[in-house]
């Protein structure tokens, strides 16, 4: 696609790919608070429309359907161009690999190619799947990961570890001012629903009074972050003058088991928990690493798992009703 409307001759301009996903209209909103015009690209395979419905009478903000894996021109200067889109939740792996592997690698190299064009600075969003199971715990930046390249989440893990390596070939051999991100556990209002991850699962299955579903013995841990934080990191990253890749992330570590309690506790729930195989290739442990973060931009999380949960919480049962 060629010729994406939404150019402006004043003010700071914005390119959003991912920006109807849970994460990426967060971010819109953040930029848009900063005084950005922002272009919200999205194909809406996974994102939502009401994720952007509260921005549809904001005219600094322009949304374009379209599939970043397919070349896009965009009409005037950009100043910024953050690579967000993907399916990211383990439901979509085996029933879309072929567009994570694509939006990952193609649309990668095409947003690097239009920041490169517009001399613009540019974000990936990669991820903490880039570690695959590890093999150390917490997971620092300069760990390579142990990753399963042909197993089933192979489509996501590995078009993440591609997208890095391109960000990094367009520093190296363009002098493009590129910065990498590696998100790890999020959540937050605007997840989706049928996500298939932890939070929309427990939260779902105890507002509907529905077993909780535990996967293993629920020993397996992850480290939640409120999606607040997560953007205020990002936006740290962005902001920074270091290219090389950051963990975001909390070190609020919880069992599955742990936490398929406090939801049933906080939701009132009469759920019952229910005990399932562990899914091929399911991380054992995950907790960052942050002390680059921390040292280097003076990003840490603001707010504690028990307001996270309670503000999800109430997203949910609205969002269910």
């Amino acid at each position: 696609m060629t010729g994406v409307p939404g150019g402006t001759n004043s003010g700071r301009r914005a390119v959003v790919s991912g920006a109807a996903g849970f994460i990426g209209s967060h971010v819109c909103d953040r930029l848009l608070e900063r005084g950005y015009h922002v272009l919200g690209v999205d194909n809406f395979v996974t994102g939502s429309r009401l994720n952007l419905a509260h921005l549809e009478h904001e005219n600094r903000f322009c949304a374009v359907d379209h599939d970043v894996s397919e070349h896009i021109d965009v009409e005037g200067p950009v100043d910024l161009v953050l690579h967000l889109a993907s399916p990211a939740s383990p439901i979509d792996f085996p029933a879309m690999p072929i567009k994570i592997v694509k939006v990952g690698t193609l649309g990668t190299h095409n947003l690097l190619g239009l920041a490169k064009a517009k001399a613009a600075r540019f974000l990936l969003a990669s991820t903490s799947e880039v570690y695959g199971d590890p093999l150390i715990h917490p997971q620092p930046e300069t760990y390579w990961g142990n990753v399963n390249p042909i197993g089933p989440r192979g489509c996501y893990d590995e078009a993440k570890r591609c997208a890095e390596a391109f960000t990094m070939a367009y520093h190296r051999a363009h002098h493009l001012e590129t910065r990498i991100v590696r998100i790890f556990n999020t959540y937050g209002p605007r997840m989706r629903l049928d996500d298939g991850r932890v939070i929309p699962n427990f939260f779902t299955q105890a507002l509907r009074g529905e077993p909780l579903t535990v996967y293993g013995d629920g020993s397996q841990t992850r480290s939640l972050c409120y999606v607040d934080d997560l953007v205020s990191g990002i936006l740290a990253v962005l902001d920074g003058a270091d290219p090389m890749p950051f963990n975001i992330g909390t070190q609020d570590e919880i069992t599955m088991l742990e936490l398929a309690r406090l939801i049933k506790e906080l939701a009132n729930s009469p759920s019952e928990l229910v005990f399932r195989p562990l899914p091929q290739d399911d991380p054992r442990q995950r907790r960052p690493d942050t002390t680059r973060a921390r040292t280097i931009l003076s990003w840490q999380p603001q707010t504690s798992m028990a307001d996270g949960l309670r503000r999800t919480l109430e997203y949910f049962r609205t969002a269910l009703k």
